[in-house]
């Protein structure tokens, strides 16, 4: 041991020994100079379970992917809060217009010394492997100081954050971001309950009984004996190529086998087809095949991938957390004497328009519970759908058909909040970056990837104005959506908090943006509902500020996750 670390420390860099259980530590200030000596122990977990226990200070490593998994393996010691240098590097980068840059502690290392930066790692195995995080993946030169690396860039880190526009804001981002990669680790260590026997019945019931591997389901191959005999004639549900001239055939044109175009289509096979497509996903993505790989013990254990959206959404190395099918959430099981606690932020993204914008016609919507109702009173008289219609236009830049015409008048009742977003297009027609409300970035414009497909050339606008308006339409969106990532991520902080001071039993066990669901004991679920709601009310006040507009969640507490809805 080297030196205790300081207990006037608001903060503790850390940095695991790359075998073993040991590793080092040293106290920081808020401003990120070392505050005491370092400390070596050969113990890491047992060493950060005394220091959270006496003052929680806020812990800094290198990536909690990296880190945090250890520590709850080995201790099962949970800490409150964290900086991870990965993730605000990657806010950071964002914000001075240098997206896709490597973000790895040997990264932002070698640019704080002019040096090449080393590439990332990539994020993940193949699906169903196991991730492995070792300490080369931090990029450090041979005798680079891991702990010193750490110090240097997390003070350089804090240096940046002060000296940018609006550095409250930004912390509170950072802030948030971390603490949605502890939630991340504890949720894929903890699991969501996912009944194997149910998960069986529910998928004989949709797809008959398992069948051999590389043979599909009899349901598949019944529809698709049905889509032969619709069409008159031998094809393969799965190939494009083969069911456009067969569609063709028998007088439908299509542009595509998508969905979305398949449901405007008169036609039996069409129909067929539709069921056909829903199934086989569901056999893929979510089959026998997916809970072998993984649900262990009873747990559907993803690995969550924190901001890994531009927007700030999260997405997953592998097993569709994010999309579990509406048909097989019955298998979504509490345990006995618990209960799901699961809650929803219904319409976020028009609350969060609302809100940034401080529109005061769209505020007194949303103060009156159903925004798309309030909407439909003032400005379309009483047309539910028709105002839906029109604020997913405003926040998503459609402009053609009904939808032009929804968005006039929509100007002329919220102006403010149109302005909001048709600025942030503008902005990004002209090559320009937006930013959410808490400063998460945009990326710089790329005409390759934005080109919008579907315009029409007989338009008259060359590829590029078609490309710019395309982007356009994304840097509109992107203002809405990043905020309500900024709201989310907050709440979740603030949640994961509310649930600790409830005691260890109920436990966040999924996350997706706008919705999450707490396992918890049955007696603790009205306690759990009241910590959820609380969270959402501290996340618009410190996101959006003295906004009269409610992000209310609506909770339930079930059995089954099937029975939320």
């Amino acid at each position: 041991m080297e030196g205790a670390v300081d207990a006037g420390a608001g903060r503790v860099a850390v940095v695991a020994d790359p075998v073993g259980g040991g590793g080092r530590l040293c106290g920081l200030a808020e401003d990120g100079g070392p505050v005491g000596g370092t400390e070596t122990v050969a113990d890491l977990a047992a060493a950060v379970r005394a220091i959270e226990r006496e003052w929680a200070p806020r812990w800094v490593w290198a990536s909690t992917d990296e880190v945090y998994p250890g520590l709850l393996d080995r201790g099962g010691i949970r800490v409150a809060r964290c900086h991870d240098v990965k993730l605000v590097e990657t806010l950071l980068l964002g914000r001075d217009g240098r997206h896709g840059r490597p973000r790895s502690l040997g990264a932002a290392w070698a640019r704080l010394h002019g040096l090449a930066e080393p590439p990332d790692a990539p994020e993940g195995g193949a699906e169903g492997q196991p991730v492995l995080f070792t300490a080369d993946r931090q990029h450090l030169p041979p005798g680079t100081d891991p702990l010193a690396a750490l110090v240097e860039v997390h003070a350089a880190q804090q240096r940046r954050i002060a000296e940018g526009e609006h550095p409250e804001r930004m912390r509170l981002l950072c802030a948030a971001e971390s603490a949605g990669a502890l939630a991340a680790v504890e949720m894929g260590r903890d699991g969501l309950p996912w009944s194997a026997g149910a998960h069986d019945e529910l998928l004989t019931a949709l797809l008959g009984p398992r069948p051999a591997p590389g043979v599909p389901p009899a349901r598949l191959g019944e529809l698709a004996r049905q889509i032969q005999e619709a069409l008159g004639r031998p094809v393969n549900p799965d190939s494009p190529a083969q069911l456009l001239p067969a569609f063709a055939r028998v007088g439908v044109s299509l542009a595509s086998t998508r969905s979305h175009e398949l449901r405007k289509v008169g036609h039996p096979a069409a129909e067929l087809l539709l069921r056909y497509k829903e199934l086989s996903r569901i056999h893929a993505a979510h089959g026998w095949a997916w809970r072998e790989a993984w649900v262990r013990g009873g747990r559907f254990r993803p690995e969550y991938v924190v901001g890994g959206v531009v927007s700030g959404r999260w997405a997953t190395r592998g097993g569709g957390a994010l999309q579990i099918p509406r048909p097989l959430r019955a298998a979504v099981l509490a345990d006995p004497g618990y209960r799901l606690v699961v809650a929803d932020a219904g319409q976020l993204e028009p609350r969060v328009l609302a809100a940034m914008s401080g529109d005061p016609g769209l505020a007194r919507a949303a103060a009156g519970g159903d925004l798309y109702a309030a909407v439909a009173r003032d400005a379309f008289s009483g047309d539910r759908p028709r105002a839906k219609i029109a604020l997913l236009a405003a926040m998503y830049g459609q402009t053609s058909g009904e939808a032009g015409q929804l968005l006039a008048v929509m100007r002329r009742r919220f102006p403010v909040a149109l302005e909001l977003v048709e600025s942030a297009a503008r902005t990004g027609e002209a090559g320009g970056i937006v930013r959410s409300q808490l400063g998460r970035t945009s990326p710089a414009p790329s005409a390759e990837r934005f080109l919008d497909d579907a315009a029409d050339p007989a338009d008259g606008a060359s590829p590029d104005r078609r490309a710019a308006r395309s982007w356009g339409r994304f840097t509109r969106n992107f203002v809405v959506q990043a905020s309500a990532s900024d709201w989310a991520l907050s709440m979740l902080a603030a949640l994961r908090r509310e649930l600790t001071a409830i005691g260890p039993a109920p436990r966040l066990v999924f996350f997706q943006h706008d919705e999450v669901v707490v396992h918890t004991p049955a007696e603790l679920a009205p306690a759990v509902e009241a910590a959820v709601a609380s969270a959402a009310d501290e996340a618009r006040r410190l996101v959006f500020g003295a906004t009269a507009v409610p992000f209310p969640l609506e909770t339930h507490a079930v059995e089954r996750y099937a029975d939320a809805k």
